[in-house]
């Protein structure tokens, strides 16, 4: 990557329906990137590099990005290229298919299952090692896990047997909350390897 490419100051849509979608900001501008907040369609003709989609509630999410026009200008950015990085329930929404649910943007391909860890352990923390980061903190809250992928699905993670991080193209997923920890390396590394990696291949 040349120095041009790493002195880069992105700009990353954050959706701002639900979800912890401040504290990805926060982390973003840690990093040197630049964060807008997409409420709105007209805020989808923002110049933006890359986008996040926060956890929150995947139903309630997929129905207000219908009812606000959203979901198909977001999925055409996406099958554009647009880099992702999706949390919880924005791993649900990109989820090509999502067992005993409904899928929404229906981009990646993997198989996810909502609220996966049931209720007794739908709120944990512990500690896992993810593919080129190494061991990082990890929050789950009644979080999915991706059931399985598609051939061109990297599996970046997993804890307890199940994959909790992936990767296809420039779409990066995880069932864990990283905005809820002080580590930035999952936001390290979208910027770096899908967000500043997909200019260096223009």
């Amino acid at each position: 990557m040349s120095a041009e490419t790493q002195a880069f100051a992105p700009r990353i849509g954050v959706l701002a329906l639900q979800g912890a979608f401040a504290e990805h900001q926060c982390m973003l501008s840690q990093l040197g990137a630049s964060t807008v907040q997409i409420r709105q369609l007209g805020d989808l003709d923002e110049d933006m590099d890359g986008l996040v989609l926060p956890g929150g509630e995947s139903t309630v999410q997929g129905k207000l990005l219908r009812d606000l026009g959203m979901l198909e200008a977001l999925r055409e950015r996406l099958v554009g290229g647009l880099p992702v990085f999706g949390t919880c329930a924005g791993l649900l929404l990109l989820a090509k298919q999502v067992e005993d649910g409904e899928s929404h943007l229906a981009v990646m391909d993997i198989v996810a299952k909502r609220n996966a860890y049931g209720r007794q352990l739908g709120s944990f923390a512990t500690r896992g090692a993810m593919a080129d980061i190494g061991e990082i903190p990890m929050t789950f809250i009644r979080a999915p896990y991706i059931d399985s992928v598609g051939d061109g699905v990297e599996v970046l993670a997993r804890v307890d047997g199940h994959i909790v991080a992936a990767r296809q193209d420039a779409m990066l997923v995880t069932s864990f909350h990283p905005e809820l920890n002080d580590d930035l390396s999952t936001h390290r590394y979208f910027l770096d390897n899908l967000v500043r990696g997909r200019r260096a291949a223009r």
